[in-house]
């Protein structure tokens, strides 16, 4: 499928024993090598992420951390493990199943139209979202737009997306990212902040199909609200950039 790229897929798991299975098996399908993270899983999920990696042998990679280090570091790992492997981009993809895989090959003719872009999962909600999470995203959304001064990011915090790999390992080399749920937001600022364009691909999420959420309310809510107050003075110092480069995006499409 991905004649035009190397792409591989990355799983950061935590305590999805009920659903991974699924997953893994969806997104195998596309003929991608899948690396699984066990971040700090319970011995049940543990054990499951180990019998899949049995099953399927070289299509998928078991990368381990010893404790729980949060969805943000777990994806990093994959995404290192993937660069140092020789892959030009990489699939995120969550591990409770909330994500359709099946749209997983709409990503990949975006990626190959634009290769140096970051493919953006927008989400389609049904029925199953909690209504109290999905209101309190808009607060998210505003933040990204008063931090990008653009519109150009729809939802930052769907986990379903294509990374180029050279600038993805570029950002994360010089800059500590969040390592829990403020991971999602913070790289994609930080990316549009890079230069690099966001392709916003529409996509359903359900939630989710095991019942499992790992949001902490009390630490999760912190965290991101750090985050959102460090990118917005980040953002006042690049402020000129930032408006120069929309500016002559303006131009461009009036030239075109």
């Amino acid at each position: 499928m991905a004649d035009t790229m190397h792409l591989g897929a990355v799983i950061p798991v935590y305590n999805h024993e009920h659903a991974i299975s699924a997953v893994v098996a969806a997104v195998l399908q596309h003929q991608l090598h899948c690396v699984l993270v066990d971040d700090g899983c319970n011995p049940a999920c543990a054990a499951v992420l180990q019998q899949l990696a049995q099953q399927y042998g070289s299509r998928v990679s078991l990368l381990t951390h010893a404790v729980n280090r949060g969805k943000g570091a777990a994806v990093i790992t994959g995404l290192q493990h993937l660069a140092a492997q020789g892959y030009s981009h990489a699939l995120q993809i969550d591990a409770d199943g909330q994500h359709d895989a099946g749209d997983i090959p709409r990503f990949v003719q975006a990626a190959q139209a634009q290769p140096q872009a970051v493919i953006s999962g927008c989400p389609i909600y049904d029925a199953s979202v909690p209504k109290g999470r999905l209101y309190a995203r808009y607060l998210t959304h505003v933040w990204v737009w008063i931090n990008t001064l653009s519109l150009d990011i729809r939802d930052s915090m769907c986990g379903f997306r294509i990374y180029p790999l050279a600038a993805t390992m570029q950002l994360l080399q010089r800059q500590r990212i969040g390592s829990r749920m403020d991971f999602d937001t913070e790289i994609l600022v930080r990316l549009h902040w890079q230069g690099l364009q966001i392709v916003n691909l529409p996509t359903p999420v359900h939630y989710p199909t095991d019942g499992v959420s790992h949001f902490k309310a009390w630490l999760d809510n912190v965290l991101i609200s750090r985050m959102h107050a460090v990118l917005f003075f980040g953002m006042l110092w690049r402020a000129p950039l930032l408006l120069t480069r929309k500016l002559m995006q303006r131009l461009r499409g009036q030239t075109a």
